[in-house]
């Protein structure tokens, strides 16, 4: 779908009528393609020094390890997340200037603040380097889970980052990301996949976000350009949009793709199988033999599934008061209902394999909740309850279970909504552009890669960093 401001925008006129009329600058983004290096440019890799506690040393301080304060390490993530990056082939530097280049990335770790009156290291390291960032650049602070922390002073300032990186990302501009990422003490070799993500261009529509890595063991992959190789997948709704998008990213990621949806779409469901060289499987999810059917079909043609995308889903737009029954039981039942059954099957003759991923597709509706939508924002905050609510009972089968949360993606579906209220949805957020199905695609393939184990029980919002729910 044409984005005609955004080709605006970026014409020769077009950025000095933006600039000087102070409009919405969609910047292109920097997307992901085979081969591209994961960044594009330096990453700065630092930490907060403290002396006898929280007094702070002036100006910006960038270290490659743990400094020590009174004996004890200020944070425990710079030193194995540097040696990590280095060894994946990235230019980790420790200092600014970077021989007069751009940073690709500001990688800080604030991991060991224990105190409100530390938060100040935040500013420190980021004030004088922040303007200086690449575009399409990242910002990641690494941070302790609040509730696994010693104190309740160290929790505060924990929880206290979040307010910054969700400032920040809206202060960058220049389609710039920001994320905070909470690593559990014990998880810090567990983060690879992560930063993997979110420093590439595959990120290019997450920002804002809080991502929490437990302290699960990961393997990393044969190889990170197929790490999906060999495993099986099922994505249901995979016609078309974002279900077709997700379809191609998990194949061009090595994985064998079942791809599902009503025999209504039976003709689309078959080209983009064939494109991709996986299977169809034809199923209305709402039917009451389903969910055995799909088990049955993955077992004896498959031996079984590693990845389960739960992508379909439908809307019946009415204020409540005009809602029909049927309409609300309909929308309920295939975008929440459907799914808990279907999993069951799945889960109880371990046709999902141990080590299996469960990715789940939410909304911003069901974050922020939207005007004729009472029952898609109920279906798709009961998504993000059922995420949250199964990732400890599946964590005993190695089985990870997230969702994430598009906000506007430019399909078919939202080419059909007003240009009014398409425009607002494409500018009302920090990148000032609608999102692409592959965005979403992308997000689904880094929670569906084995390197991920650590990840689950996380609702990550492909939005942009959307004002709605913010």
């Amino acid at each position: 779908m044409s984005d005609r401001y955004s080709q605006f925008a970026n014409s020769g006129p077009g950025q000095f009528v933006v600039r000087r009329l102070g409009l919405p600058n969609p910047l292109p983004l920097r997307r992901y393609r085979p081969g591209t290096p994961l960044v594009d440019g330096p990453v700065l890799v630092g930490g907060p020094v403290l002396v006898g506690g929280p007094v702070l040393v002036d100006g910006p301080v960038l270290v490659d390890g743990p400094v020590l304060v009174d004996g004890k390490p200020s944070g425990r993530l710079a030193e194995p997340v540097g040696k990590l990056l280095a060894g994946i082939g990235v230019d980790v530097r420790t200092e600014a200037p970077i021989d007069g280049r751009r940073p690709a990335a500001l990688v800080f770790d604030a991991s060991g603040l224990s105190d409100s009156t530390e938060l100040r290291a935040l500013h420190q390291f980021f004030n004088p380097v922040l303007r200086g960032l690449g575009t399409c650049g990242r910002v990641i602070v690494l941070g302790t889970p609040p509730q696994d922390c010693a104190t309740p002073r160290q929790a505060t300032a924990q929880r206290a980052i979040e307010g910054f990186v969700r400032s920040v990302g809206k202060e960058l501009g220049r389609g710039s990301t920001a994320a905070l990422v909470y690593v559990a003490p014990g998880g810090e070799t567990s983060v690879e996949s992560t930063l993997r993500f979110l420093l590439s261009a595959r990120s290019a529509y997450v920002s804002g976000q809080v991502i929490r890595v437990s302290d699960t063991a990961t393997d990393a992959p044969a190889d990170w350009e197929h790490p999906l190789a060999g495993k099986v997948a099922l994505v249901t709704g995979a016609s078309r949009g974002i279900g077709e998008a997700i379809a191609e990213v998990l194949a061009r990621d090595g994985a064998h793709v079942v791809c599902l949806d009503v025999p209504a779409q039976g003709a689309g469901l078959s080209t983009v199988a064939n494109r991709i060289g996986g299977s169809t499987l034809q199923a209305d999810i709402t039917a009451a033999d389903s969910p055995a059917r799909i088990a049955a079909h993955l077992k004896e043609r498959h031996g079984g599934v590693d990845v389960v995308v739960h992508n379909a889903g439908v809307t019946r737009d009415k204020k409540l008061a005009n809602m029909k029954p049927e309409q609300w039981d309909l929308v309920l039942d295939i975008n929440l209902s459907a799914q808990e059954r279907i999993d069951d099957a799945l889960l109880t003759d371990a046709t999902l394999r141990p080590g299996g991923r469960i990715v789940c597709v939410s909304s911003i509706s069901g974050i922020a909740g939207n005007v004729g939508q009472s029952n898609y924002s109920t279906s798709k905050a009961g998504v993000i309850g059922m995420v949250e609510s199964m990732a400890p009972v599946l964590a005993a089968e190695g089985i990870t279970i997230n969702a994430v949360a598009p906000g506007f993606i430019e399909t078919a579906m939202t080419a059909a909504v007003p240009l009014a209220t398409r425009e607002a949805g494409r500018r009302m957020n920090s990148l000032s552009q609608g999102g692409l199905p592959v965005d979403v695609a992308e997000t689904i393939a880094w929670f569906a890669s084995p390197a991920s184990a650590a990840v689950t029980g996380n609702v990550v919002r492909v939005c942009g960093q959307s004002l709605l729910g913010a």
